[in-house]
């Protein structure tokens, strides 16, 4: 009984550890710029937003599903520079990049392309948040 309780023990300090370790590591990605965020905090902010009404392009499901897969570019890297913005800060020609992404791709890219910029951080500018949703509404 006793070697029982233990090993259950022993258990949780090497399962604690572990995770103290992973942290860690993932802190330091996230300081040297590899992640975007915590992955535990994009998560948990999924898991607690609230639809933004583009109900094909942010459903809960799949931005969880797409957080398994990690992050996906769609030769956007340069969108990055506009992490942690604020959708109504952009100016005129910084929302004529994202357009320039939107424009280019292919209609079925759309929703994913959106997912990819919320799990990054990036907020889309408001006319080319609409303009994705009309591309998507006409498919």
């Amino acid at each position: 009984m006793y070697i029982l309780l233990i090993a259950i023990i022993i258990l949780g300090v090497f399962s604690a550890l572990l995770a103290l370790i992973s942290n860690r590591r993932d802190r330091r990605k996230v300081e040297r710029g590899e992640l975007p965020a915590m992955p535990a905090d994009v998560v948990r902010k999924v898991q607690d937003m609230e639809c933004c009404g583009q109900h094909e392009v942010c459903e809960k499901e799949e931005m969880l599903k797409a957080l398994s897969r990690g992050v996906e570019y769609y030769d956007d890297e340069d969108l990055d520079m506009y992490r942690g913005r604020r959708a109504d800060s952009y100016t005129d020609d910084e929302a004529e990049d994202f357009r320039d992404v939107l424009f280019t791709m292919k209609e079925s890219d759309v929703a994913g392309w959106v997912r990819s910029l919320q799990m990054r951080g990036i907020e889309l500018p408001p006319d080319v948040r609409e303009e994705a949703l009309f591309v998507l509404q006409g498919r």
